[in-house]
């Protein structure tokens, strides 16, 4: 049974700290295959964090949930455009031999671009599930797209009122990029397989055509 009393709004720091990495990894990457030079990326940066502290803050709590999931969504959508660039970059240097890009270059930006796959997906995953962060911390029951193991846990196992927090979708971004399967969360609705078969599939590439040519020019 779900819970119908109302539940203490999300912190949004974790969120904030996820964003805030996503644009420390874009900007170490090489400025060849980078999609905005720094100073873009840090200005656009506060304008995607502002609305969080703006929610925290202002009365009309709805709005800025709204302008909040927009800002985020459009952020997601960011990342994921700049991470296929690069990574499409990254690849036609492989493929075409270039000389430009060190073996060293080519690992520490797989790495880098893996690390933005993972956070770009969980704050997707985040954004995603049950209504959103505002629907959950209302508790409005709707409907989710994947099942944690606390939602079927019984009665004295789990805090009352449990629901999913951004490190729980964080954890399973990163299970989905590293093992490739749903490990203990199953996705219930379509729209969440093609989610996750997205993110296993860039971080598939990302580790098994860039690092693995990387580790190889190294060991050479």
């Amino acid at each position: 049974m779900r819970e119908t009393g109302q539940a203490p709004r999300e912190p949004r720091w974790p969120v904030a700290l996820a964003i805030v990495g996503v644009y420390l990894l874009l900007v170490v990457l090489p400025e060849r295959i980078r999609l905005l030079p720094s100073w873009a990326l840090w200005a656009s940066a506060a304008v995607v964090l502002a609305p969080m502290g703006v929610a925290a803050l202002a009365t009309a709590k709805a709005l800025w949930l709204r302008v909040e999931t927009a800002i985020v969504l459009a952020f997601v959508a960011f990342a994921g455009l700049a991470n296929v660039t690069c990574l499409s970059e990254l690849l036609r240097d492989i493929i075409g031999r270039s000389t430009a890009v060190s073996g060293l270059t080519l690992l520490s930006s797989s790495v880098a671009l893996w690390c933005v796959n993972v956070l770009m997906f969980s704050l997707l995953y985040w954004q995603m599930d049950r209504g959103g962060p505002g629907a959950r911390s209302a508790a409005i029951d709707t409907l989710r797209d994947w099942s944690f193991p606390q939602d079927c846990a019984p009665p004295g196992e789990v805090r009352p009122g449990w629901r999913p927090t951004y490190p729980d979708y964080l954890f399973l971004s990163f299970s989905t990029a590293t093992a490739f399967s749903t490990t203990e969360v199953a996705p219930f609705t379509t729209r969440a397989k093609m989610a996750m078969m997205t993110e296993a599939l860039i971080s598939l590439m990302t580790l098994a055509l860039v690092a693995a040519r990387a580790i190889n020019i190294l060991g050479a």
